[in-house]
């Protein structure tokens, strides 16, 4: 069966292992990972894909791939890409999509926490773009903790956050905005800069530079 975004976004299943595999999150203290993100994550998936040329087929994989990316947390934060896969699988094949679908979007879940993440298909380099780069002030779900948690102020600091790809120049950017009275940029690079690595890979096996400007500086 020919799988659509819609059938996965909507099965009720699913739905409910997001819903819960966030509630995980807010016991362990991390910031959102519920529908905000995922839906952001399968949009910005699928639309890096259909801007550098690729079928419609592949974005709307995608898309699915990037729903599903952070379901693994329902049962442990570590390892949750393998347990996600693993998890994905059984629900996709549940839903009788066909095997070949089912092994990219599989993959492209299983390789995209920087631990030990890959762009192993353009689909794969996609959501990791698209999950590493979803930084935002809206994230962060304790504010009265910023002070003294490094990852909710730097999330907390970051007023916008923009992705754009110039096709001419083959550049996929990352424009931030951060509220350097909240967090240094010093502070994101150091809890970000593996993902920011991972980024350039990711770009890299779509033929493109990966780029960094933040507050109109750019730094990558």
């Amino acid at each position: 069966m020919k799988l659509s975004y819609e059938m996965v976004r909507d099965n009720p299943d699913v739905k409910k292992y997001i819903q819960k595999a966030d509630e995980m999150l807010i016991a362990l203290g991390y910031t959102e990972h519920s529908f905000p993100h995922v839906i952001r994550t399968a949009k910005i998936a699928s639309w890096i894909l259909e801007q550098t040329g690729h079928s419609l087929r592949d974005a709307e994989l995608a898309a699915i791939a990037g729903y599903l990316h952070d379901i693994g947390n329902v049962i442990n934060r570590d390892r949750h890409e393998l347990t996600g896969a693993m998890m994905a699988f059984t629900l996709l094949n549940a839903m009788e999509a066909d095997a070949e679908d089912i092994a990219v979007i599989i993959g492209a879940i299983g390789n995209h926490d920087e631990g030990n993440a890959f762009p192993v298909s353009d689909i794969a380099a996609a959501v990791i773009l698209a999950d590493k780069t979803d930084v935002r002030e809206s994230r962060v779900r304790n504010k009265d903790n910023i002070t003294f948690d490094i990852h909710d102020r730097v999330n907390y600091a970051v007023k916008s956050s923009d992705i754009r790809i110039d096709r001419d120049k083959k550049e996929i950017n990352l424009q931030l905005t951060i509220d350097t009275s909240v967090s240094s940029i010093s502070d994101y690079f150091e809890i970000f800069l593996d993902r920011m690595l991972l980024c350039r890979r990711a770009a890299e096996k779509l033929n493109l530079r990966f780029c960094l400007t933040m507050n109109g500086q750019s730094m990558m």
